[in-house]
């Protein structure tokens, strides 16, 4: 899974909980909200910042994101990850293709579909962002590392910097040009941050998202599994250039109003502890998960809605 900006792959994936008949436009968005409440619980805290009259946006937003991801990691209907590329890219281009006619038309009968394209009408989202994301994921059906950080920021703009790019209309910052490019960074930071905490977990699928080059570099053989000191220096190296994404992402957030800055604060605040828990850990993502509990997440929104 390439973690565009969920967490870990779904108990039960998305494109099993999406009813057959037709739903209003409120039955639409709730249908979004679950998705986020149920995978991605990160953003979902986060968003509960925000007025509720764009939370619905971004719950949107996501699930169109985690609807497109499941469908390249696995057809559940039809057997899972065993399924031939060739099905999983057909069903993707599908649903790419009916996203885009349901646009153009400006309403959707398809139960998710419904909620983002009034979403993106609403704000005007460009258009273009949402192709480049399909472009990455459909690059995670027969791309299976990266060999420079040039080469993963390429994949990267479709899978993670897109995703700030499409959350600013709903944001409203005082600069939309100004606050674009941190925005990026802090969409790269959160994959970042997941790349390096689901090593074991992408190994499991026979992808390595650290570039090869820096595992090279540090003479890290990431199929071992094990933390050597060599691995540990791999792992500071790509901590500390996250981390610097992190930095100039809060410039972006200094330009956002109070609520939006709130929101996207806990969600840099609770991605960056991902960091911390990895170096807690003494860097070892293979015997155990680095996670920030649901409790801590709680407990940081009510502090900031108080």
């Amino acid at each position: 899974m390439r973690r565009t900006f969920f967490s870990r792959r779904p108990p039960t994936p998305t494109t099993q909980l999406v009813p057959d008949g037709p739903v209003t436009l409120d039955e639409s968005y709730e249908l979004c909200r679950e998705f986020n409440k149920r995978h991605g619980t990160t953003y979902y805290w986060s968003t509960k910042v925000l007025p509720k009259v764009k939370q619905h946006h971004v719950h949107a937003l996501y699930a169109f994101a985690r609807y497109a991801d499941d469908i390249v990691d696995e057809i559940p209907s039809q057997g899972g990850r065993d399924v031939p590329i060739e099905t999983r890219a057909a069903a993707l281009q599908s649903f790419g293709d009916r996203f885009f006619e349901d646009l153009a038309t400006g309403r959707s009968e398809d139960p998710v579909l419904k909620a983002v394209v009034h979403t993106v009408r609403a704000f005007d989202i460009d258009i273009e962002a949402f192709r480049r994301f399909l472009r990455s994921m459909t690059m995670d059906l027969t791309v299976e590392t990266y060999e420079t950080w040039d080469d993963l920021l390429v994949y990267m703009d479709g899978s993670a910097a897109v995703i700030g790019e499409m959350m600013l209309p709903i944001l409203e910052p005082s600069d939309y040009d100004v606050a674009l490019p941190h925005a990026r960074d802090l969409g790269n930071a959160f994959q970042l941050t997941n790349f390096l905490r689901d090593i074991d977990e992408d190994l499991d699928r026979g992808r390595q998202y650290v570039p090869q080059h820096d595992v090279r570099t540090f003479g890290v053989d990431l199929t071992t599994r094990e933390v050597t000191p060599d691995f540990v220096r791999l792992m500071q190296f790509e901590i500390e250039r996250c981390r610097e994404l992190y930095r100039s992402a809060e410039i972006g957030i200094s330009m956002l109003p109070e609520r939006s800055a709130k929101c996207v604060g806990a969600a840099h605040t609770l991605y960056g502890r991902i960091l911390d828990k990895i170096e807690q850990q003494q860097y070892d993502v293979f015997s155990s998960r680095a996670s920030v509990s649901t409790t801590e997440k709680a407990r940081l929104v009510a502090s900031l809605l108080r």
